[in-house]
């Protein structure tokens, strides 16, 4: 394994959180809290992997190699789709870091009350940046390569 497969490893990670995610909304739906707290923990650690993963290449793309983000060009008429999608997937990763913080730690002290207010949504957002992240992996490097 080497720097360049971080991308799939990054969309992985995606999708585990996806389904961590999923597994856990439909635990507490259920009443099944021991579950839940489980699946939202792998949640919060396949995310926290992510990030340091995506920090990682990108870190390791501006200093060792000089260059910048991979560039979607091709095709002309989906790159318009394609950065709506990344913008709103960006902006919503930023947002929901002190989100998830606030919620977890909300869980963790017991404050059931302060943290099901919260959660309402932090899990949607969270689930949106993780879908959307496997998305971006999907598009940028399984469907239109970029050169």
């Amino acid at each position: 394994m080497s720097i360049t497969d971080l991308p799939a490893v990054n969309g992985s990670l995606n999708g585990l959180s996806t389904v961590f995610l999923s597994a856990g909304f439909y635990f507490i739906r259920r009443k099944n809290v021991p579950a839940h707290r489980a699946c939202m923990t792998a949640a919060f650690v396949t995310s926290t992997l992510f990030l340091t993963c995506y920090l990682t290449y990108h870190t390791y793309l501006a200093y060792y190699l000089h260059r910048g983000p991979t560039k979607f060009t091709n095709p002309e008429w989906f790159r318009p789709i394609y950065l709506a999608i990344l913008l709103t997937h960006t902006v919503l990763a930023v947002v929901i870091v002190p989100m998830v913080l606030m919620t977890l730690s909300r869980a963790w002290r017991g404050r059931f009350e302060l943290h099901k207010k919260i959660a309402r949504w932090t899990w949607p957002l969270w689930m949106y940046v993780s879908v959307t992240g496997v998305l971006i992996y999907y598009l940028l490097y399984v469907k239109f390569p970029q050169q």
